[in-house]
C-alpha cells in the first residue's frame, strides 16, 4: 500500500533514511523537507576545507539537491521549515525560508532529524562582538574561511576543547594563525579520562597551542577582541570559535507534546518511533541508551544517526528492524596525534557506581625492531569478576583507530577480557607485533580477572606512599635519572631474586617500573616467594599523565 513519507532535516540521519526507503519501494511518495540550502554534506570535514587541507568545496556535498532528488525519486524541498506538527490531523505546517510562506502537507509517516545546534550561552558583550562563530553547516564554514582569508587573523581564540574545537584549533594552526583554547574543565577531550588526556594537552602545547584549562569566558569587550575569562585573565582575539557543545534541535517534539529525556534529547523506542507509533526521530536530536550499559545517553555522531535511518526507514517498511543502542566509538586527529575512544569511560562508571577495572599498557605500534613504529597508550575498562569489556580509550602516533575498531567490534559481539587475548589479529613487522596491542591489553585483564595479578593505579600511589606503603621501583639505576616516585626504594628487575631479603617480610610491596611490564615480571616473582605484591597499571609513564 502506498505511503507518504515525509522526513525533517536532510545530512546524516534524513537523507540516509530517504535513500533507503526509496531502495525499499518505488511507490512510497517520500517529501525531504530542509531548513537550509544543503541537504547532504560532509559536516565532519568542514574544518579541514578551513584550514585548506580540502582544497575542493565541492567535495564536501555529498548530494545535491537535484543529484538525489533525481537518483532517488525524491520530492526535495530545501530553504523550507517544518515550524510546527499536527499530530491530530498528521500533517506538518512547512514555512518557505525565502518568502515566509506557510502552507499545511500531510504524511502518513513523519521522520524527525533536525539534528543538534551549538550551544551559545548569554555571555556579556557577545551580541556586540563580530568576530565569533559556531561551526554546524556549509554557510558557518563559507563565514569563518571568508574571515580568515580577507582579515588574515593572528590571535584566534577556541571556547571548548572538544573535537570540533580542537580539529579548528589545528586547522587554524596550519593557516599561520596562533591558537589558544580555553577549556571550563580539567581535560580536553571529554570521552577519554584525564591521564589519557594528558597526552593531548602535551601535543596541543609541543605544536604551539596555548591551553587554558578550568576556565571559561566570563565577556567579550572591544567589540570581541578582548575575552575576559573567569580566572581574569583576559586573550586578544582575532577569531572565536565557539565549541562549547550542541543542544537537541527539540522544538518541534516540544510543540508537539512528544516525551523529551532530561538532557533535551527526542525520547524514542528501539524502532525509533516516539510516543507517537507514527512519528520517528533520528540523529542527534534523539536520547539514545548507552549500548554496554543501558542507561539514557545523548551520542551526536555520524555513525549512529546513519544506522538509525536505515533502520527507521526499514522499521517504515515492515522490517524486523531494532537499534539497540551506541557504544559512542569516536577519533579524531589533533596535529600528529590520534586519539581514539569506545564504549564507557572512567568517568562514566564512577558517577554510575559501577564496579569496574582498568589497565594501562604502552606498546609500540608495530615490531619494535621495525623503523618507523612508536608508542601508542591504551586503557582498557571492564568488570573486575565477569570479564565484561565496558569501553578502552587509546592514544598515540600510529595504529590508535584501528586497536579501538577492534574493541568496539569485540564489545558489539559481548566479547570478555579473555577473548581479546585470543583474537587472531593480522601482523607483519610494519604494522603490528606477534602480540597485537589488543591481544596484551586481554592478557593483562585477563590475570586481573583470573586474580592473578593485583594492580594500583596512578591516582591511589601517592597517598599509599604517605600512610607508609612500601613501593619497590624494579627499572634500571639511569632511568631514574629522568624521574621516579618520591619515596620508592630501587631494586632493579635483574637483581630482584638475589636481593629479596632487603624487603620487608610482612609488609605488602607495591611495585612499580617504566610501563608496568617489569612490574607485571616482578610482582609475579614476588608471590611466587611468599610476598602480597601489586603491579602499578601502566608504570612510571601512566603515573606522570596522571599528574
Amino acid at each position: 500500500m502506498k505511503k507518504k513519507i515525509v522526513i525533517v532535516g536532510g545530512v546524516a540521519g534524513g537523507a540516509t533514511a530517504a535513500a533507503r526507503l526509496r531502495r525499499l519501494s518505488e511507490e512510497d511518495e517520500i517529501v525531504l523537507v530542509e531548513k537550509g540550502e544543503y541537504i547532504s554534506f560532509a559536516n565532519c570535514g568542514l574544518p579541514y576545507y578551513i584550514g585548506e587541507v580540502i582544497t575542493n568545496r565541492e567535495a564536501l556535498l555529498v548530494q545535491t539537491v537535484e543529484g538525489m532528488s533525481k537518483k532517488f525519486n525524491l520530492d526535495i524541498r530545501n530553504l523550507s521549515e517544518v515550524v510546527e506538527i499536527h499530530r491530530d490531523r498528521k500533517s506538518v505546517s512547512i514555512k518557505k525560508v525565502e518568502t515566509g510562506e506557510v502552507y499545511e502537507e500531510s504524511y502518513d509517516k513523519l521522520i524527525l532529524s533536525p539534528g543538534a545546534r551549538p550551544i551559545v550561552p548569554p555571555l556579556e558583550g557577545l551580541l556586540e562582538a563580530n568576530n565569533v562563530f559556531t561551526l554546524r553547516n556549509v554557510p558557518d564554514t563559507d563565514r569563518i574561511k571568508a574571515w580568515v582569508d580577507e582579515t588574515k587573523p593572528q590571535e584566534a581564540v577556541i571556547i571548548g576543547g572538544g573535537f570540533i574545537g580542537l580539529e579548528m584549533a589545528e586547522n587554524l594552526h596550519h593557516r599561520g594563525v596562533h591558537v589558544t583554547v580555553v577549556e571550563l574543565g580539567n581535560q580536553v577531550m571529554a570521552p577519554i579520562d584525564y591521564e589519557m588526556a594528558t597526552i593531548v594537552h602535551r601535543e596541543l602545547q609541543n605544536a604551539g597551542v596555548d591551553l587554558y584549562l578550568n576556565d571559561g569566558v566570563k565577556a567579550f569587550k572591544d567589540e570581541g577582541r578582548t575575552i575576559v575569562l573567569q580566572s581574569g585573565n583576559e586573550l586578544t582575539s582575532d577569531l572565536t570559535i565557539l565549541s562549547i557543545g550542541v543542544r537537541p534541535e527539540n522544538e518541534l517534539a516540544v510543540k508537539a507534546g512528544l516525551t523529551l529525556g532530561d538532557r533535551g534529547g527526542i525520547v524514542v523506542n528501539p524502532h525509533l518511533q516516539t510516543d507517537d507509533p507514527d512519528i520517528y526521530a533520528i540523529g542527534d536530536a534523539i536520547e539514545v541508551r548507552d549500548y554496554v550499559q543501558g542507561t539514557p545517553a545523548m551520542i551526536p555522531l555520524a555513525w549512529p544517526a546513519n544506522r538509525q535511518g536505515r533502520l527507521a526507514a526499514d522499521y517504515i517498511n515492515g522490517k524486523k528492524a531494532e537499534y539497540n543502542g551506541s557504544l559512542g566509538t569516536s577519533v579524531a586527529k589533533v596535529f600528529d596525534l590520534t586519539i581514539a575512544a569506545t564504549g564507557n569511560n572512567e568517568k562514566m562508571l564512577k558517577r554510575l557506581g559501577i564496579g569496574y577495572e582498568a589497565v594501562h599498557i604502552h606498546p609500540n605500534s608495530n615490531a619494535s625492531y621495525y623503523p618507523g613504529g612508536s608508542q601508542l597508550s591504551l586503557k582498557l575498562l571492564f568488570h573486575p569478576e565477569t570479564g565484561e569489556v565496558f569501553g578502552a580509550q587509546a592514544v598515540g602516533y600510529i595504529g590508535v583507530e584501528k586497536r579501538i575498531d577492534v574493541i568496539a567490534t569485540a564489545i558489539k559481539g559481548k566479547l570478555k577480557v579473555w577473548d581479546l587475548s585470543d583474537l587472531e589479529l593480522a601482523y607483519a613487522p610494519p604494522y603490528s607485533s606477534a602480540k597485537d596491542p589488543v591481544n596484551m591489553a586481554g592478557y593483562v585483564a585477563g590475570n586481573v580477572v583470573d586474580g592473578e595479578l593485583s594492580l594500583v593505579h596512578h591516582y591511589e600511589i601517592d597517598d599509599i606512599i604517605k600512610k607508609g606503603g612500601y613501593l619497590l621501583d624494579v627499572r634500571e639505576p639511569e632511568e631514574r635519572e629522568f624521574g621516579f616516585i618520591m619515596g620508592s626504594v630501587n631494586i632493579p628487575l635483574g637483581e630482584l631474586r638475589e636481593r629479596l631479603n632487603e624487603l620487608p617480610e610482612h609488609q605488602h610491596i607495591y611495585v612499580n617500573c617504566q610501563v608496568g611490564l617489569r612490574g607485571y615480571l616482578a610482582t609475579k616473582i614476588l608471590t611466587n616467594h611468599g610476598f602480597e605484591a601489586s603491579n602499578l597499571s601502566g608504570g612510571y609513564k601512566t603515573y606522570m599523565l596522571g599528574k
